[in-house]
């Protein structure tokens, strides 16, 4: 399979239309449509349902669309990364979660952008679920983890910083006049919680029983949708402090007690050769944790 198909896809997948993919790629109508036809039977699949006017793509086009821009993603990364290999230079593709605590991780990339201008960054956010799945299929050169993952795999440094879980409500809420949520505070009311792996076993530990005794209302990956939600009065979140910024929303951060915090790590794969930028971020990294520490 050769990626310039991979590219006719891409362009025929976003536009929808054969003649108007044709002129954007500068090749012939029946050219392009004949390159599409044997990479359908390449794979083996039906890639686009064809209409009249227009084409959308089926279950197994979709499927392929994401895989297609991982792998056209991962080839311009390196390609960049090659291309710079006598200075600092290149792609840093990270990915995360949600929290504050990545300001520490931004501070490093602008500092370095200032001796080495030729650096882009790129940030994916997701759960940790989603972060070691593109690790593992080298789309990330680094995924920076809370708590409850699984290093063994991986090269790994432990970051000294942590976050706090609370509990977002609305402010009319009566838990709203509360200083700190404990445990007891959770039961009957309908709550919203992240949906990674390990997470009802890490709150099991603070709350003392199983979530599933608990009315759990409504799950999430990345928090503001998760805020959206408890707008609307769905349910309250528990989450980490710091990432929505109630001060001028209806919500109000209440703590947990006793304290509940989440271990910050980043990841990379074992055996991987890192570029000169990956190294240089690296380096840098280990030098501000020491004079943090």
């Amino acid at each position: 399979m050769e990626l310039r198909v991979l590219k006719y896809f891409l362009v025929v997948a976003t536009e929808r239309n054969i003649s108007n993919a044709a002129k954007i790629l500068y090749v012939s109508q029946p050219a392009l449509s004949k390159q599409l036809k044997n990479l359908e039977e390449e794979l083996g699949v039906t890639l686009f349902k064809r209409g009249n006017r227009n084409i959308t793509l089926t279950e197994d086009g979709v499927y392929f669309l994401t895989k297609a821009k991982e792998i056209l993603a991962l080839v311009d990364t390196t390609v960049a990364n090659l291309t710079q290999e006598d200075i600092i230079g290149g792609e840093i593709n990270i990915g995360a979660g949600e929290s504050a605590q990545m300001g520490h991780i931004f501070k490093i990339i602008n500092d370095m952008m200032i001796d080495y201008p030729n650096i882009k960054t790129n940030v994916t956010s997701g759960n940790a679920d989603e972060m070691l799945l593109k690790l593992d299929n080298g789309i990330l050169d680094f995924a920076i983890t809370f708590g409850f993952v699984d290093k063994s795999k991986y090269e790994h440094l432990s970051l000294p910083w942590c976050d706090k879980w609370g509990l977002l409500v609305r402010k009319d809420n009566f838990l709203a006049k509360k200083d700190y949520i404990l445990s007891k505070d959770l039961e009957n009311i309908p709550l919203i919680v992240s949906n990674q792996t390990n997470i009802d076993n890490f709150l099991a530990g603070w709350i003392g029983k199983s979530i599933e005794n608990f009315k759990v209302v409504g799950t999430y990956n990345l928090l503001y949708n998760a805020s959206l939600m408890a707008k609307q009065n769905i349910g309250s979140v528990l989450c980490f402090d710091g990432i929505i910024n109630t001060s001028e929303s209806n919500l109000k951060f209440i703590p947990l007690k006793p304290e509940l915090e989440t271990e910050m790590s980043i990841i990379w794969k074992k055996n991987q050769t890192l570029s000169n930028v990956s190294k240089k971020f690296l380096e840098n990294l280990k030098i501000y944790i020491s004079n943090y520490n």
